[in-house]
Order: structure tokens, then C-alpha cells, then sequence
């Protein structure tokens, strides 16, 4: 085990309520949330920029930070480099400069913190800049050197505050795939802090979801993909989630109505249902879905060459469908319509 940890900490606005956090050997794990969450608070708390008031922090064999028995080390002396948002490199220095100055920090020789710098850039492929100064380097190069310098010190843990934030649309996937080709490299833990799902799913062996200071989901990225259990979740992954009790009848919702499914459960359940298994029609249809609900569209969300359309009905809807579909069928808002969902499109999971 590289990290284990269990936060508490209140800051006013940002509080984390007995957030555990484990990290092993070679496994990178994203911490997801929305805005306000609670994710920096996390990373800082690890890294030792601020401190917990409650819970423990252990990296391997040593307590980082314990307020029950006193026990604190300070930034400097954790085995954690740290790659933040905004980079933070010193605009003065080099990147060779850049990536010693953890090293030097940390007590290594001038000549012997260049050679292990110089040694770091050329690995990350950037032999080419190793005198240029950060205003002369694109986002990715700049990225590479906040990298090189965090993995520089040969950290137990590795820290990324939404690494990738910074980077322009284009050069962003390249970047990414740059990331994810060192982190597997890389034998010590890694958390990478991040809003971007696509980002978590791309980069992360394992997420944990972080809503308003609390660990409300954590998984494989499928498992958190393919089994929602919060708003916020459902809606990163793009799906419809309700909430109920399962029975032989199906999954009766707790905020009124029922889902009818093809598959069997029994006690408190989640149900979720993807947007393109939701068929929209002018008319009642007919033939055999087992879930049919007369609704209006609130609002159409086009994106390419489909569009998400939301409906308020006795059982609310997102649906999935083409921009041909939207015109041919003139779903605009205010019109009415029919939403059906075939029982079998219907997926029940224990909640």
C-alpha cells in the first residue's frame, strides 16, 4: 500500500466529512467531483499544504499527519511531487533550472541536481528545451517539465491537480496519452485530481466520486460508468438514473411512478436507462414497450449530429436521437410527446 488516508478537515467553505482515500503500488486513482467539492482540499491536505483535523494520513510505513497523536510532517519532507494546475513554474529559470529546483530543495549538489534534471528531460522528450524558459514552451512542453520536476525527487506518491486543464483542445488528447504512458511507468501511487470525466476514464485504474466533501461512489471506471449511484454520476456518464424498490412488478420510484424491467430484484434498487434506448413519438405508440409516458420537452441539447432532448413526464426522460429525427418528429420545446422504453432496456442494480 502506498497511501492510506482518512481526511476530516473544515475549512468553511471547503470541508471534507471522513474522505478515505487509498492509493497502491502502481495504481493511478482519479478523485471526481463537481466545483466546490472538496477535490483540492483532498490533495492539499496529502501534499502538506494544509493540515487535517481529524483522521490520519500514512504514506507506506511513515504518518504524514495524525492530529490524534501530533504526528506532522511537513511538505518538504513528504515523498509526494506535486503537479498543480497552474504548473507554477518560476519564470526566471530554465527548465533544467525548473526541474533541479526540487532537487536542490532537497539537498542534492548543483552539478548532481542538473544531471538528474537534464537526465528527466530528455526522458519526457525534451531534450530540445532543456535552457528555453516557460514563456518559450507550448502547454504540453510545460506540462512535461512540471511533470519531470514532481517525478524528479523520486516521489512515493504522485499529486495532479487537473493536469491537463490548462492545455489547448488540440493539444490536449496528445498530452494525455503522453500522461498515461509515464503514470504506468511510474511505481509509486498516483491521485490525479480532475473534473473531466473523460479525463478520469482515460487515466485512472480506479475513481472515487467526491460530492460536497463525502465519498458518495468509487470503482473501476466501468463499474462507475455502468452503475450510477448519485445524480452528479448519472449525469457524467450521460444516463437516466432512478431510484426505488424493486419488486416482482418491477422498481417502484420513490418520488412516484414505476419502471417496469425484464430482469428481477427484490429490496431498494437503482435503475438506469441510456438515453438511446428512449424512443420518442408525435402519438401513442403502439405495439409492445412496457413503459410508455405522455410528457412535454422542456429543453433539446443539440450535440453533433444528435441531440439529447429532456422531458418532463410522470416518469422524467432524457432521450438520445438523431438530427434527423429531431426535425422529422419537430421536437422543439413546449411540444408534446410520447416517451417509450422497452423492459429489457431497463438495467436494476441493488442500491
Amino acid at each position: 500500500m502506498s497511501l492510506d488516508a482518512q481526511l476530516g478537515l473544515d475549512l468553511g467553505r471547503f470541508a471534507l466529512h471522513d474522505v478515505a482515500l487509498r492509493v497502491a503500488d502502481g495504481e493511478t486513482v482519479a478523485l471526481v467531483g463537481p466545483n466546490g467539492a472538496g477535490k483540492t482540499t483532498a490533495l492539499r491536505a496529502i501534499a502538506g499544504l494544509a493540515s487535517i483535523d481529524e483522521g490520519r494520513i500514512r504514506l507506506d510505513d511513515s504518518v504524514l499527519d495524525d492530529p490524534a497523536t501530533g504526528a506532522w510532517i511537513p511538505a518538504e519532507r513528504r515523498s509526494v511531487g506535486v503537479v498543480f494546475q497552474d504548473l507554477l513554474l518560476f519564470p526566471h529559470l530554465s527548465a533544467v533550472e525548473n526541474v533541479a529546483f526540487g532537487l536542490r530543495a532537497r539537498g542534492a549538489r548543483k552539478r548532481e541536481a542538473g544531471r538528474i534534471a537534464t537526465e528527466w528531460l530528455e526522458r519526457l522528450g525534451l531534450a530540445a528545451v532543456v535552457s528555453a524558459r516557460p514563456r518559450s514552451l507550448s502547454g504540453g512542453q510545460a506540462q512535461r517539465v512540471a511533470l519531470a520536476r514532481a517525478l524528479a525527487v523520486e516521489p512515493r506518491l504522485l499529486l495532479l491537480d487537473e493536469p491537463l486543464t490548462a492545455l489547448d483542445v488540440s493539444t490536449r488528447p496528445e498530452v494525455r496519452r503522453d500522461l498515461a504512458r509515464h503514470l504506468d511507468a511510474f511505481t509509486g501511487g498516483a491521485l490525479i485530481v480532475t473534473h473531466d470525466p473523460f479525463e478520469a476514464m482515460a487515466l485512472a485504474d480506479r475513481i472515487v466520486v467526491l460530492e460536497d466533501g463525502r465519498v458518495t461512489q468509487e470503482g473501476t471506471p466501468n463499474e462507475v460508468r455502468e452503475r450510477p449511484r448519485t445524480r452528479y454520476v448519472a449525469d457524467v456518464a450521460g444516463v437516466n438514473l432512478y431510484r426505488g424498490t424493486a419488486g416482482a412488478d418491477g422498481l417502484a420510484l420513490d418520488h412516484g411512478g414505476r419502471l417496469v424491467s425484464a430482469q428481477r430484484l427484490d429490496g431498494p434498487a437503482f435503475a438506469v436507462i441510456h438515453p438511446r434506448a428512449v424512443a420518442l413519438h408525435r402519438r401513442e405508440p403502439e405495439g409492445t414497450p412496457r413503459n410508455v409516458w405522455r410528457g412535454v420537452v422542456r429543453h433539446v441539447d443539440p450535440e453533433g449530429e444528435r441531440a439529447r432532448v429532456h422531458v418532463d413526464a410522470p416518469v422524467p426522460v432524457t432521450a438520445e436521437v438523431t438530427a434527423a429525427a429531431l426535425a422529422d418528429l419537430d421536437l422543439a420545446e413546449g411540444a408534446t410527446v410520447w416517451a417509450s422504453v422497452k423492459a429489457t432496456e431497463v438495467t436494476l442494480y441493488p442500491a
